[in-house]
């Protein structure tokens, strides 16, 4: 229960330490999640994100992408191992965590607070509000694939 709860907490804690905006621009990378409004508990949070597919083996230049991303806004609030800082640190979080799930409290951090129940009991435990740092999906799914990363999956060339 407490492994959840920490990983829970270091997706919800992955932006409150840095803001900016960040440019958006189109790809094919959209092709590969599916994106409606939902709001079933089924584990994947509440949010447009509803369906990953999962890249295998990871795709580098995500994974560079989302590297980047982590380091300018993420890495004063969460290390890559577990330890604890501001927010919980990242080891493991895609085992226990569903993508569509870590992906929409990363670009829907507040609705996910206000009716996600896994959310809400992150935010009882840390005491701290994660903050909507304005990540588009696209910019979410480079940060997904960087976890998996972090979590040991096969990046390609």
């Amino acid at each position: 229960m407490y492994r959840i709860i920490t990983v829970l907490a270091v997706v919800f804690f992955m932006f409150a330490c840095s803001s900016g905006s960040d440019s958006e621009g189109g790809s094919d990378k959209a092709d590969k999640y599916k994106v409606e409004t939902k709001s079933t508990d089924d584990g994947k949070g509440v949010g447009e994100v509803t369906s990953v597919s999962l890249n295998s083996p990871l795709d580098a230049e995500m994974v560079e992408n989302g590297k980047a991303i982590y380091e300018l806004k993420c890495a004063a609030c969460h290390k890559l191992d577990d330890q604890r800082v501001v927010g919980p640190g990242w080891k493991g979080l895609t085992e226990i965590r569903k993508p569509e799930w870590i992906m929409n409290m990363i670009t829907n951090v507040d609705i996910m607070l206000a009716e996600d129940a896994q959310a809400q009991e992150l935010l009882k435990q840390c005491l701290v509000r994660m903050p909507n740092q304005n990540i588009t999906i696209e910019q979410s799914r480079d940060i997904l694939e960087f976890m998996f990363a972090n979590d040991g999956q096969e990046v390609g060339s």
